[in-house]
């Protein structure tokens, strides 16, 4: 089992910066990637980001640009610098942790931000 927890979320104008953290703790050795997914009122939950043991990593084209995710593995701990904040963004950002030995998918509580015009 692995539990994560995220932290960072708030209100913020248009145009200004969060950043979001999230904690692995548990079983975290199995463990590939990790990242981060939102979901507004009304819509459905999609992804925004992830960076995977390797490196790699992947961003959702409407964050492309503006949105950096970056991991601490040591510290089991993924991160979302969000720069140039658009009241579109406003959505609960959830943490995700997806194994491969079981293959599994693990979220966090979910953390509101909120960007004001």
């Amino acid at each position: 089992q692995v539990q994560l927890v995220e932290s960072g979320g708030g209100l913020v104008q248009a145009g200004g910066s969060l950043r979001l953290s999230c904690a692995a703790s548990g079983t975290t050795f199995g463990i590939n990637a990790m990242g981060w997914y939102r979901q507004a009122p009304g819509k459905q939950r999609e992804f925004v980001a992830d960076k995977r043991r390797s490196g790699s990593t992947n961003y959702a084209d409407s964050v492309k640009g503006r949105f950096t995710i970056s991991r601490d593995n040591a510290k089991n701990t993924v991160y979302l610098q969000m720069n140039s904040l658009k009241p579109e963004d406003t959505a609960v950002y959830y943490c995700n942790a997806a194994t491969f030995l079981p293959p599994s998918d693990y979220w966090g509580q979910g953390t509101q931000v909120t960007v004001s015009s």
